[in-house]
């Protein structure tokens, strides 16, 4: 397969996007890895692309053992188990993005401190409001983000994760997204960094309404 050619493309719609955008920021591309195998990471990474992410915690530690002598930034982007948690910290990924609740950030926080270590996460916003996914209702999210800041001291919080809204109706996803970088532009005075947002699908729809990372998986290994 042609990455180079892929990642090219891509990276054209992405600026084109960022053209169609009030918003100018530079554009973290994450490619998720999940339904790959390690050789077409390591071509991936080859082609130019150095930041994968999984959403099983035992598929990133085979990943990052097999792929141990490539400088990887590794990112986590699946919903966490607590029983998992340990091994999740245990592998040093650059950034989670899926800490959806008070209770998980207490958690992980709680095992950070057992080994003395720091991580930073993303607070999952559940924008859309649906009953399927997870993550803190808009309404509720920036108390649960300053509660996070104020009572975490190795979980670092530096921003905001949503998935778009499940729909065919591009008005929905779009105020998703738009509901997703209000609450992030809420959170920059408590040092927020990241709003990553958008996938495969709807990318293009996620950088127009302020995403700084996406998250792409099958137009990159389809």
């Amino acid at each position: 397969m042609d990455y180079c050619s892929k990642l090219r493309d891509i990276s054209l719609r992405i600026e084109n996007a960022k053209q169609n955008s009030r918003f100018k920021e530079d554009i973290k591309l994450v490619a998720v890895s999940k339904t790959v195998t390690s050789t077409e990471v390591a071509e991936l990474y080859k082609a130019g692309c150095t930041a994968f992410g999984e959403n099983r915690v035992q598929a990133l530690k085979d990943k990052c053992e097999e792929l141990y002598i490539l400088p990887i930034e590794w990112h986590f982007i699946g919903r966490l188990q607590t029983n998992k948690i340990n091994q999740l910290i245990a592998l040093h990924p650059i950034l989670i993005h899926s800490c959806d609740s008070l209770k998980l950030a207490l958690e992980i926080d709680k095992r950070l401190k057992a080994v003395n270590q720091t991580l930073d996460a993303l607070l999952q916003i559940n924008s859309a409001k649906e009953p399927t996914k997870a993550g803190v209702k808009p309404e509720n999210a920036m108390e649960v983000y300053k509660e996070i800041i104020h009572t975490c001291q190795h979980l670092k919080l530096k921003g905001v994760m949503s998935i778009g809204a499940h729909t065919n109706n591009i008005s929905a996803i779009h105020k998703s997204f738009e509901t997703t970088r209000e609450i992030y532009e809420l959170a920059l005075p408590f040092g927020a960094k990241y709003c990553s947002m958008g996938m495969s699908a709807d990318f293009e729809l996620a950088i127009k309404c302020g995403a700084n990372i996406i998250r792409l998986g099958s137009i990159l290994f389809k």
